[in-house]
């Protein structure tokens, strides 16, 4: 490409071109456009810059691989591949949690980096989001519930809910704006 930004649709023809065709330069188009903007969004999301580069790179093949299911009418494409790159996100995290040794496999120090004294434990944290949550109006926690807890997509929640999807943005902005000033800082 010449280096212009392409429009939404473009991007739809590439993914199009991707699984009619195995287009290459097509491919390379979206790896071009889309591989730096997962790698940033991933490290937002608390990614390490290598786990960051790796699973964008994951996420391009799986848009080469499954270029064929995109439906456009269900979302756009930078919906669906951001999707592909947040579940991989997840799932490499959920591996990784699965590993954590048990038993007698435990170390034998703990990191005393932070006493139990200088933060609250897991539990009041907890309890601080859920006194939080019973003061948001139930629009709100509803779309909270589906987006964070569990792990449904913007779009999909407005399928859900049979609201706009800018309506399901607008009531997490706001909702996330209440817990912050309701919970204040939890370290």
């Amino acid at each position: 490409m010449d280096g212009k930004p392409l429009a939404a649709l473009d991007y739809a023809q590439l993914i199009a071109a991707v699984a009619k065709h195995r287009d290459r330069g097509a491919f390379s188009a979206l790896f071009d456009h889309f591989a730096p903007r997962i790698k940033a969004y991933l490290m937002r999301a608390g990614a390490g810059e290598a786990l960051a580069d790796e699973l964008a790179q994951e996420a391009l093949l799986a848009v080469w691989r499954k270029a064929d299911t995109f439906d456009g009418a269900r979302a756009t494409a930078a919906t669906w591949i951001f999707t592909i790159a947040r579940n991989l996100r997840t799932d490499r995290f959920r591996k990784e949690w699965r590993h954590v040794p048990v038993g007698d496999d435990l170390p034998d120090t703990i990191d005393q980096a932070m006493a139990p004294d200088e933060s609250l434990s897991d539990a009041e944290r907890g309890e601080r989001v859920r006194d939080a949550l019973r003061l948001l109006p139930p629009e709100q926690v509803k779309v909270i519930e589906l987006s964070f807890f569990e792990d449904q997509p913007h779009a999909e929640i407005a399928r859900t809910l049979g609201i706009p999807l800018g309506t399901v943005k607008s009531r997490i902005r706001i909702a996330m704006t209440k817990l912050r000033d309701l919970v204040g800082d939890l370290s």
